[in-house]
C-alpha cells in the first residue's frame, strides 16, 4: 500500500515549530487579557448562508474558495473561511448585546479556503482575531490597531508598516463604485481576467489586484478619499489623530479596500516586504452593518485578524528563537536507578520544574550526550551507587561542575535550586 500523506494545502506543525505557535498564543492571551478582551470559541463549520450573507456572494471567498458540503440532513454547511461571521452569529444568537456596554471578543483557530498553496498560505490555515462590538467611537478603531501593534512588537517582528484607508459608509461607496466603473470601462480589455469579471460586480476589488498592468491602471483611478461624506471624513480624521497621539506610524493607501463586503469606514493592514506577494500579516477594519445584516440589532463593530502561518514564517525568517526551556535532564542506568529516576522526575514536575527523563536505557555516555543537546542547564544522574544511597549526581552542563545531593534534599531545597537555575541560565 502507498504512503498516506497530508492533503494538499494542509501541513503538519511539528514540535520544533509548535514552540513558535505557543509563544504567539501566550503573548496574545497576555496582551488581550490586559485589554479586557474575552475569548470566544465558535464551530468550525456553519450554515453556508451565514457566509453568503455576511461576507458577500460577490466576493472571491464565497464564489471560489469555500469548502461547502451537504450533510445527511440535506443542509448546506461550510467550513469557516474566516472568523468574524461566526463570532457575530454567536453574538446575535446568545444575545450578548443585552449584557450592555461593549463586547470585546477574541478567537483563534483553523480556517479553510480553497486556494493555491504557497509559503504562508495553505488551504487549512489559522487566524487570531479580535472583534469589538457595540462602539462606533473612532477610539475603538485606534484601540484594536494599537493592540495589534503591541502584539507584533512584543513578538519582535521587524519591518512591518501600517497601511490605512477609509471605505466610507454604503452611500459613499455607491458613489465611488459608480466613479470606478466609469474610470475602468475604457481599460476593460487591458485588465486581468479576474478584474474584468469584477468590473460590474465588485469594482472596488480591482484596486486589490496583483496583476502588474492592472496595478498600473489603478495608479490614476479615482480615490475613495475624494468620495467620503462629512461623517466619514470626520471619523477617519479622528482615527488618524488618535494613532498620531499613540505614536503609531501609518501610511495612507486609498487602494486598500480589503476583500470582504462587510467593511465600512476604517480599513487597515500591517504589511511586510519579507513574504513576497503575501504581504499582509494582519488586516481588519470597521463593519458597522454586519450584525444587522445577519439578523441582529444595529451594532457598530471593528476588528482584525492575523494569519498565524505568515506571522510565524516571519518570526522564523527573522531568527526569533523560541524554545521549550527544560530545567533538568534526568539520566539513569540500572533497574533500581531507573525506577527511582521515574519517581524523582515526576515529583520535581509536581513542584513546577520542567523535566525530561531519558527512557532509552542506553549507556551513560549516550544519555549524557542527549542531555548536552537538550538545552537543559543541569543533569540529574542516578546509577547503581546513587540508587543504593538514595542520592543523585547534580551536574551543571555548561561548567561541568558536579555535586552529590540526597534525593530527599533535592526535593526539599527547591527554592535554592530555582535560584541556581536562574544564575546559570
Amino acid at each position: 500500500m502507498g504512503l498516506i500523506q497530508a492533503s494538499r494545502g494542509t501541513r503538519d506543525i511539528l514540535p520544533d515549530e509548535v514552540v513558535y505557535w505557543q509563544q504567539v498564543e501566550t503573548a496574545a492571551r497576555q496582551i488581550l487579557g490586559r485589554a479586557a478582551y474575552r475569548e470566544i470559541r465558535t464551530p468550525i463549520f456553519e450554515q453556508t448562508s451565514l457566509f453568503e450573507r455576511g461576507i458577500g456572494e460577490a466576493t472571491d471567498i464565497v464564489g471560489k474558495e469555500m469548502y461547502t458540503f451537504v450533510d445527511r440532513g440535506e443542509r448546506s454547511l461550510t467550513l469557516r473561511p474566516e472568523g468574524t461571521a461566526g463570532a457575530v452569529r454567536a453574538f446575535i444568537e446568545h444575545k450578548l448585546h443585552t449584557q450592555g456596554g461593549v463586547q470585546r471578543l477574541w478567537y483563534t483557530g483553523a480556517m479553510f479556503r480553497y486556494e493555491r498553496p504557497q509559503a504562508g498560505r495553505q488551504r487549512q490555515f489559522h487566524q487570531l482575531g479580535v472583534e469589538v462590538l457595540g462602539s462606533a467611537d473612532p477610539r475603538a478603531d485606534a484601540e484594536v490597531i494599537a493592540i495589534a501593534t503591541d502584539l507584533l512588537q512584543t513578538l519582535g517582528l521587524k519591518d512591518c508598516t501600517l497601511s490605512l484607508n477609509s471605505v466610507g459608509n454604503p452611500s459613499d461607496r455607491q458613489h465611488y463604485r459608480e466613479a470606478l466603473v466609469a474610470y475602468f470601462q475604457p481599460y476593460q480589455t487591458q485588465l486581468d481576467s479576474d478584474s474584468q469579471e469584477r468590473l460590474y460586480r465588485n469594482p472596488l476589488r480591482i484596486l486589490d489586484s496583483k496583476d502588474p498592468r492592472t496595478q498600473e491602471i489603478c495608479q490614476t483611478a479615482p480615490s475613495i478619499l475624494d468620495y467620503l461624506g462629512p461623517e466619514s471624513q470626520s471619523h477617519f480624521q479622528r482615527v488618524q489623530q488618535y494613532l498620531t497621539d499613540l505614536g503609531i506610524a501609518y501610511q495612507l493607501n486609498p487602494c486598500l479596500v480589503r476583500g470582504l463586503d462587510y467593511y465600512t469606514h476604517t480599513a487597515f493592514e500591517f504589511q511586510t516586504e519579507n513574504l513576497g506577494a503575501q504581504a499582509t500579516v494582519c488586516g481588519g477594519g470597521r463593519y458597522d452593518g454586519l450584525v444587522q445584516e445577519l439578523g441582529g440589532p444595529e451594532t457598530p463593530a471593528v476588528g482584525w485578524a492575523i494569519g498565524l502561518e505568515r506571522l510565524i514564517l516571519l518570526l522564523q525568517q527573522q531568527a526569533q528563537v523560541f524554545s521549550t526551556q527544560l530545567d533538568f535532564y534526568v539520566v539513569a542506568r540500572g533497574e533500581v536507578a531507573e525506577a527511582q529516576a521515574l519517581c524523582l522526575a515526576q515529583k520535581l514536575r509536581q513542584q513546577g520544574f520542567a523535566i525530561e527523563l531519558d527512557l532509552s536505557g542506553s549507556a551513560f555516555g549516550k544519555q549524557l550526550k542527549r542531555a548536552d543537546r537538550s538545552g537543559a542547564p543541569a543533569c540529574l544522574i542516578i546509577g547503581d551507587a546513587e540508587a543504593e544511597a538514595k542520592t543523585v549526581q547534580l551536574k551543571w552542563l555548561k561548567s561541568g561542575q558536579q555535586q552529590v545531593i540526597s534525593q530527599a534534599d533535592l526535593l526539599t531545597q527547591t527554592e535554592a535550586l530555582r535560584q541556581q537555575l536562574i544564575t546559570v541560565s
